[in-house]
Formats: structure tokens, C-alpha cells, sequence
């Protein structure tokens, strides 16, 4: 009796059932007179069990025919100064042109992590994804994954440790080791931290560095650690109230957005970051490069980030696919007048 799948059956599910290689189902479908006999009539007997009905979209997503890599992206939250975002989208679209890709970009709904990718799977020709949201609890990948549609993950998968789909990430702690490392060869003890959420799993990474540099040291961090959301406001607030209570010469920021805030309240008081009080962001925004006197800044190596995403898609859509394992990239720290 032929199975009643939850969801439409994929080009992939077919090559399961049948025994065959992906590319043999899509020749069945585009390319019968490819095949011998007996196995074209396996691979027909499966698509006939499971009731699957290819389509133009299904079939390219799989044989890579469009040459498309599609990527959500999400709106711009007032009140940051992250651009992040906008320049590893440039980074990937210059990596997948010269590797002879383009990239799709498709906005979301912000109430619905998973808008846009099931019109894209069902109805237009890509390739493959690029998924930037892997914060815990986002479904995006276990989604993909269900559907067996081909995708690379820039960040790790958080939640799910043993995942086997390709991702790429730059290490986050080292990035506030570094910084936190690099005020503490030039005499400060008392580091402050400014950082998100607990829920954030980025920002708890982020958090680790900072106090695995201090404990290295044989500093305490007891007082010295806010948690806050990351807009300039509370990076402005939560510095204020370190200021008070814990005399810091020095803070270490989960963003350059936050940092900001740092900067605007040093400036309220009368003092001069660099040299009353130090202060180190993350992101290497565009911000930072241009605020006065600079705000030193941990740099993401975003344009190698683009890189490595691209050759796991090359792999992923080879013939057998080619899985390598997670990548890690170190960032490095940009130096420049607050510190």
C-alpha cells in the first residue's frame, strides 16, 4: 500500500525508496532513454508509490539547473548600528558570481521564520539556500531539512550539535578573548561587559571569551556583566549603571551597536574613550570605522565567511553530494582610537 506522506514528496525521498542515485530519479523523469530498462522501472514504481509529482522547480532545486542560491533577509531594527549583514551579502554575491552562481534575496515576515522558502521551493528555480538565522529555536533548518532541500547554514547549528548539513561560523569568543586579552596586556583589570540576552546564544558565545580571558588572569567578573537588548539605549543605560556601581576602565561590547551607547554616556560624563575609559565593540560596522575617535572593533572575516559558504554549496550539489565538516573562523580585532 502506497504511503500517505505528511509532506509532498521529494526528488530525494524517490531515490530512497528506489535504491538509485538522485540524479538517475531525475533522469527517469527528464531523461528516460538514459536508463535500462529494469531501472527506469523502479525508479517509476517509486514515484507511482509515493504519489510524486515532479515539477520544473522541484526538479531544478535538485539537478542544479538555475544557478540561483537563495537567501532570506530580514528588515533593519531601529536604533542599532549593526550593518553586518550587508556586507556578508556583498561578500556572498561576489563569492557565488565568480563561482558562477547568483544570489536570490527574498524578504520575511518577521512573525513567521519560515515565510518565503516554501513559494521558493515550490514554484521558482534555486538551487540551494543560505540560512543566516540559527539562533536557538528557529525552525528554518529542521524545516529544510524534512524536505531535503539542499542548503548551507552561515552560524552553527546551536541546538542541534550533531546536525549533518554544512555550516559556516567565525568563533565568537575567541573574537572577545581577543579584545578582552589585548586591555588587559595594557593594564586594565576591571573589564566590563556588555552583552544580550541569556536566551542569546550568540551573545552568551560572545560572553565566554570576556570572562575566559579575565579568569585566565585570576580576575573576577562578579559585578562587571549586563545583559541587555542590543540597541544603543540600553547599551547607554547598562554602561551608566556599570560606571556607578563597579568603576570599570574598560568595557567589552557583544556589538558595536552597544558600544555606542558606551561611547554616549563616557561622553555625557565628560570623559574620553581611549584614554579615561576603554571600549571595544564587535562587527566592525561601518559605525566604528567612522565615529570619532574610532571605536575599536572585532571584525568578523565575513568575506571568507562568503567564501566557505560557497564551496559547501559546490559541494552540496555535486554529484554525490560532498559534505564537509562544520568550518570555524577566527576574527581578528580592529584597532582604532577608543582603546
Amino acid at each position: 500500500m502506497a504511503r500517505v506522506p505528511t509532506t509532498p514528496p521529494t526528488l530525494a525521498d524517490v531515490a530512497e525508496r528506489a535504491g538509485v542515485s538522485r540524479q538517475t530519479v531525475s533522469n527517469a523523469v527528464n531523461n528516460p532513454d538514459l536508463l535500462r530498462a529494469d531501472t527506469l522501472a523502479r525508479v517509476l514504481h517509486a514515484i507511482d508509490e509515493l504519489g510524486y509529482s515532479p515539477n520544473r522547480a522541484a526538479r531544478n532545486l535538485r539537478t542544479r539547473a538555475s544557478h540561483l542560491i537563495g537567501m532570506r533577509i530580514g528588515p533593519v531594527y531601529e536604533g542599532t548600528a549593526n550593518a553586518t549583514m550587508d556586507r556578508f551579502v556583498h561578500s556572498l554575491v561576489e563569492a557565488s558570481r565568480e563561482a558562477g552562481y547568483h544570489v536570490l534575496l527574498f524578504a520575511g515576515d518577521p512573525e513567521d521564520p519560515l515565510a518565503g522558502y516554501d513559494d521558493l521551493l515550490r514554484s521558482t528555480t534555486v538551487d540551494a539556500f543560505v540560512v543566516t538565522d540559527t539562533y536557538l529555536g528557529n525552525p528554518q533548518a529542521t524545516w529544510l531539512e524534512e524536505r531535503r532541500a539542499p542548503f548551507v547554514a552561515f552560524g552553527r547549528p546551536w541546538d542541534h550539535p550533531g546536525a549533518e548539513h554544512p555550516w559556516v561560523d567565525v568563533d565568537g569568543a575567541a573574537g572577545t578573548d581577543l579584545a578582552t586579552s589585548y586591555l588587559l596586556d595594557r593594564g586594565h583589570q576591571r573589564i566590563a561587559w556588555i552583552g544580550w540576552r541569556k536566551d542569546s546564544r550568540i551573545g552568551e558565545d560572545r560572553r565566554s571569551g570576556w570572562s575566559r580571558a579575565l579568569h585566565a588572569r585570576g580576575l573576577p567578573t562578579t559585578g562587571l556583566a549586563s545583559r541587555v537588548e542590543d540597541t544603543v539605549s540600553s547599551g547607554r543605560e547598562a554602561s551608566a549603571v556599570l560606571l556607578d556601581e563597579a568603576r570599570p576602565t574598560a568595557f567589552v561590547c557583544a556589538s558595536d551597536t552597544l558600544a555606542m551607547g558606551v561611547l554616549g554616556t563616557l561622553a555625557d560624563r565628560g570623559l574620553t574613550a581611549g584614554r579615561d575609559v576603554s571600549v571595544i565593540g564587535f562587527d566592525d560596522s561601518q559605525v566604528a570605522q567612522v565615529v570619532s575617535p574610532g571605536l575599536t572593533s572585532v571584525r568578523q572575516p565575513l568575506e571568507d565567511v562568503a567564501v566557505e559558504i560557497v564551496k559547501a554549496l559546490e559541494g552540496l550539489l555535486a554529484h554525490p553530494p560532498a559534505i564537509g565538516p562544520g568550518v570555524m573562523l577566527v576574527p581578528s580585532l580592529a584597532l582604532r582610537g577608543t582603546s
